[in-house]
């Protein structure tokens, strides 16, 4: 294994996670993004079958695939559903990551490792960050973002927060705050500085 540092990002939906995840792989990072292995896995058979169990047909697309809108809906419904996808999904997606991991560090083409994954402190990968990156930008900034994919985006976002650590919480264990709120050679200087210390 590589010596290479891991860094967690942590952050809200719409504060530009993305965007910083961006700017890391152009100053030569590895990007792990959890959520793009996620979307892979509801592909799988297997991983399929047990969230039909667990949830319903209904939860199918006309295509046979699963519906990502109405899964979600139906997953955080309440605190029993919540785990109940946390227990199908976690596992597989946290496996790899580890993966995604070890082959970074084995590869002399990155300077450290970033992992972009949602729920980074809820899974407890976290502990196997060296640093937290904690991205944050103005409410408005933020909730404009949101909404301009859509009301129904927005609802779905601030229900799934509930079941979530707080923002506050996670802004507290990070070693690192990225204030994205203004432009792109603001946020380029503070990943440089980041970096810096790895």
């Amino acid at each position: 294994m590589g010596d290479k540092k891991i860094i967690g990002l942590l952050g809200g939906v719409g504060v530009g996670k993305s965007t910083v995840a961006a700017e890391f792989t152009r100053q030569g990072c590895a990007v792990i993004n959890a959520d793009a292995i996620g979307h892979e896995l509801l592909k799988e058979p297997s991983v399929r079958r047990l969230l039909i169990e667990a949830f319903g047909s209904d939860i199918l697309d006309s295509s046979g695939m699963i519906d990502r809108r109405i899964l979600g809906e139906k997953a955080f419904e309440n605190r029993g559903t919540v785990e109940r996808i946390e227990k199908i999904l976690h596992p597989p997606i946290l496996d790899e990551c580890r993966k995604q991991i070890y082959k970074a560090q084995e590869s002399i083409d990155y300077r450290a490792i970033v992992l972009d994954a949602p729920l980074l402190l809820e899974t407890g990968i976290d502990k196997e960050c060296d640093i937290l990156v904690f991205v944050e930008s103005d409410e408005s900034i933020r909730s404009e973002r949101n909404l301009r994919r859509g009301d129904d985006f927005y609802a779905r976002i601030k229900k799934r927060e509930k079941f979530q650590i707080s923002l506050d919480t996670k802004r507290q264990m990070a070693d690192y705050i990225i204030d994205n709120n203004s432009g792109f050679s603001a946020l380029a200087g503070q990943v440089a500085r980041i970096l810096l210390d790895v």
